[in-house]
């Protein structure tokens, strides 16, 4: 999840020690590590069994994650859960690697599970989820995209981050504009009117930030609009090769031309950080901006004046009949390889990501998008006006994630580097920088295993 106020956490990063270790971890598979066929059972009725749960939940967060498994554990009063927050993914590696790992592991990076899946350090739940006939098509094929890998369903989704479009409605009443944009051409025209400069050119107001790399503006959360895609049906990189991704740069450096790099440049140099009170949008200086949901926990508690609403991001104009599409990431859960209690944790695993009241819960108290078309649908849930089109997005039957690796995110790390180069000018020839890319991602594929 996206942290909430409070929270440092950010989902931006790719844990170090994962990358480094994704080779030892391949080749220290044992049996009965992450391809299971013998799901474990539940231990019975009478049986007193202590099941370990490492996150990297803390304060708040972890406390709300608490109330979920004391609602478990009050249906199962033989399980017994001990809590453990701050445990991210680097040390839920090293405990696998040294032999002691949690029973259950719960990860922000969604990008890690080509490398949890295909290694086996996360255990392959497939058998579970066929012996208990749980119901995956309440999850949309996006979000059971990012909890597999090849085949191999080594997580499960618990809530999920969902992005669309933010926009200040007293700039848009002042700009006379009636309504949130659905197409870039509409984007790009409503930024242009909204951003307010003074006479030399410094940007006061910004109507859209186009620069990539900064605050929620990643290729991933941006590729959706545009329907472009990572791979082809081969499992090669096509960014080359697929014009959505042609479409989507032209756009993007249009904009920046617009607004001048250097002039952009010291303009998000002075606006706060993204997870700060002054973060641009919330400070008044940004008319629009793409965000997850979770912003709207930051807006009521830091920027509680400020009037705003929401709606899906704008899409390509040739797709506009694919408006409602977005970005879907989350938290993921699974059981490493030589948990001591795999049968109990299924049961913690199954409650969490299955059991409508349980998601309801999380969502309710943790501000994301609950994961299962039945939580998403339940009036249980208690979220502000402005959660309702984040909901629609969810729904949307272009949906997207974005493809599991065994390099994790290092075929998105590549893309924003290239990206970075596009926009200040360095790269010129988009066709051939564009093909270099799908080389240098090729190349990395191949070297760790695809």
């Amino acid at each position: 999840m996206r942290p909430v106020p409070g929270s440092p956490r950010t989902r931006h990063r790719t844990p170090l020690l994962l990358v480094a270790a994704a080779g030892v971890l391949a080749t220290a598979c044992t049996a009965g590590g992450g391809q299971a066929t013998d799901p474990a059972g539940a231990p019975a009725a009478d049986q007193q069994v202590t099941v370990t749960v490492w996150s990297d939940y803390t304060d708040r967060e972890l406390g709300v994650l608490q109330q979920a498994l004391d609602a478990f554990h009050a249906s199962h009063p033989n399980i017994t859960i001990t809590n453990q927050g701050g445990q991210d993914d680097d040390k839920i590696t090293q405990s696998i690697r040294g032999g002691n790992p949690p029973d259950v592991a719960i990860s922000f990076a969604t990008d890690n599970i080509g490398q949890f899946c295909s290694s086996g350090a996360w255990q392959d739940l497939g058998p579970y989820v066929g012996r208990d006939n749980v119901d995956l098509t309440q999850i949309p094929p996006a979000v059971l995209d990012y909890t597999e890998f090849n085949g191999v369903r080594c997580a499960m989704p618990m809530l999920a981050d969902v992005y669309g479009l933010y926009y200040n409605r007293d700039m848009f009443e002042r700009a006379g504009i009636t309504a949130p944009p659905r197409t870039m051409s509409e984007l790009a025209d409503y930024a242009k009117r909204l951003t307010v400069r003074d006479p030399d050119g410094t940007i006061q107001v910004a109507g859209f930030i186009p620069q990539l790399g900064f605050y929620a503006n990643h290729p991933q959360f941006w590729a959706p609009q545009w329907g472009a895609r990572w791979v082809d049906d081969a499992g090669n990189s096509s960014l080359a090769t697929d014009p959505a991704w042609r479409e989507l740069f032209t756009w993007q450096k249009e904009l920046v031309d617009f607004y001048g790099w250097d002039n952009l440049q010291r303009f998000t140099s002075g606006l706060g950080q993204e997870y700060s009170a002054d973060q641009g949008f919330q400070a008044g200086r940004v008319a629009m901006a793409i965000d997850g949901e979770f912003r709207t926990a930051f807006l009521a508690e830091q920027a509680p004046n400020l009037r705003y609403g929401t709606a899906p991001a704008p899409v390509a104009d040739a797709r506009k009949d694919t408006y409602g599409a977005g970005a879907v990431t989350g938290t993921v859960i699974g059981i490493p390889r030589g948990a001591r209690n795999a049968g109990a944790a299924w049961e913690v695993v199954k409650y969490l990501t299955t059991d409508t009241g349980a998601v309801v819960n999380l969502a309710n108290g943790l501000h994301n998008v609950p994961t299962t078309r039945a939580a998403s649908t339940s009036p249980d849930l208690k979220l502000p006006e402005q959660f309702g089109p984040f909901l629609e997005v969810f729904a949307s039957p272009y949906l997207a994630s974005t493809p599991t690796s065994t390099i994790g995110d290092q075929y998105i790390k590549f893309t924003e580097d290239f990206a970075n180069s596009w926009q200040t000018g360095q790269v010129t020839d988009l066709a051939a920088g564009l093909a270099q890319l799908d080389d240098q991602i090729n190349q990395a594929k191949q070297l760790g295993g695809r």
